[in-house]
């Protein structure tokens, strides 16, 4: 399955000069901080030059994404979201990485293809889309094949999300709460479960359920959630979304949460959660008739 980005690279060159537009009066994302990114920091604290904390094969993802090769992960620096409970604080919050060019970013997603990768995993990328898709039309006209995974908290931009349509081969949010108060609390963002609903659909919309081809997978949406101690009624919501996508959905249900960061200061979540809190949301996400994914255990 040829990668969305070379069937359209036309368009592909027109999204990067319409994207960084954007940048101006930055509303890269919901926020909509308005402010000029090539001069003044928002509130995601991304100045306008790429920064990178690290990119190489990763072989901790989703069993489609990881295959043989690894998945390429590049991280980025900096997030739009800024959760209490980050469990990457010190590249997100705390801004461990080095600038780099959209020509150097080229570079590192070449050198992850010829490591034998499997794909291009932008591991939070909402706040450098311009410079990314830069980066991408370099890449692709050197010889880049790979399909591109945009891996995000879901706090997008529906606008962004739509001029991403024939470029990104697989969207992979990572929906954290669907209770407002929660979202305020933890993400300071009370608009995230609204726009993380529209956000989905519309990345659903555009390339469907995941399409997986010999164990690896080639185009479509996988979504994760990270099931938090005392919050399995929000996570029994989201299943039901997930679902009313599509009972095809790959969903990946995991467990790994532990309170980092400033997540000791909220009594509700300063704990790992019960192994029976993760059994509940797996059985019901079972009982609604979704079977992909919950940590790999299912691929096809």
């Amino acid at each position: 399955m040829t990668p969305l980005y070379l069937e359209n690279m036309g368009l592909l060159k027109e999204r990067v000069e319409e994207l960084y537009s954007f940048v101006e009066e930055c509303r890269l994302c919901p926020r909509s901080c308005g402010v000029n990114r090539r001069r003044e920091l928002g509130f995601c604290k991304a100045p306008f030059e790429l920064v990178v904390s690290s990119y190489g094969p990763h072989f901790g993802e989703e069993p489609p994404l990881v295959g043989i090769g690894g998945s390429g992960t590049i991280f980025f620096t900096y997030c739009n979201l800024l959760c209490v409970f980050c469990q990457n604080y010190e590249i997100s919050h705390l801004g461990y990485g080095e600038v780099v060019t959209p020509g150097e970013l080229a570079d590192m997603m070449l050198h992850l293809q010829r490591r034998g990768c499997h794909n291009i995993n932008l591991v939070t990328p909402t706040h450098y889309v311009p410079q990314i898709l830069e980066a991408l039309l370099i890449a692709a006209g050197r010889g880049l094949s790979l399909p591109v995974v945009y891996n995000c908290g879901g706090y997008e931009n529906p606008e962004v999300i739509k001029r991403l349509s024939g470029v990104v081969d697989i969207y992979m949010p990572d929906i954290k709460f669907f209770s407002r108060e929660s979202a305020e609390k933890y993400l300071h963002a009370p608009d995230y479960p609204e726009v993380v609903r529209e956000v989905v659909r519309l990345m659903h919309l555009q390339v469907g359920d995941l399409v997986i081809e010999k164990g690896i997978a080639k185009r479509g949406l996988l979504v994760r959630h990270l099931v938090m101690p005392n919050h399995t009624q929000d996570s029994k919501s989201i299943m039901e979304f997930v679902a009313s996508l599509s009972r095809d959905s790959y969903v990946n249900i995991m467990d790994q949460y532990r309170p980092l960061y400033q997540a000791r200061r909220y009594e509700e979540i300063a704990r790992r959660p019960y192994p029976e809190e993760y059994r509940e949301v797996v059985s019901y996400a079972e009982s609604i008739g979704l079977r992909r994914g919950f940590g790999g255990r299912e691929t096809l």
